[in-house]
């Protein structure tokens, strides 16, 4: 399962946790949760595609797509920017969405810069 998250970020350095929103429409969220451990893979510039690939409803999302296992079993995407592996904490009702507190667990960062999403559209940060 995997899908493309809207709104993800730090909620506390110690401990070290996370929060994401996703819809309660989601159609993939319910198979992350049953599993209780994430990766979030911080797309770069030129991952687009695979964003748009993540955002599609149904489907096999990882067919075609490179990546490995991390030591917890969630998919680290080849080529991303960063990645989260995270431990479901807890899940609270928000509105028509979920707001998801996990801890990380592992975390690795390269060098690039993010794909960005904003009023509607991909981009990315300019020098």
């Amino acid at each position: 399962m995997g899908f493309t998250c809207q709104s993800f970020f730090s909620l506390s350095l110690d401990p070290p946790l996370v929060a994401l929103a996703p819809g309660k429409s989601s159609t993939s969220w319910p198979g992350v949760a049953q599993a209780d451990t994430f990766c979030a893979n911080v797309l770069a510039d030129d991952q687009e595609a695979l964003a748009r690939t993540f955002a599609n409803t149904g489907g096999n999302k990882f067919a075609g797509v490179g990546w490995a296992p991390a030591a917890g079993g969630p998919p680290h995407l080849y080529g991303c920017l960063a990645w989260v592996d995270c431990v479901v904490e807890a899940v609270h009702d928000a509105g028509d969405h979920h707001l998801v507190i996990a801890r990380v667990v592992a975390l690795e960062t390269g060098n690039g810069r993010p794909l960005i999403f904003y009023r509607g559209g991909f981009g990315g940060f300019e020098a």
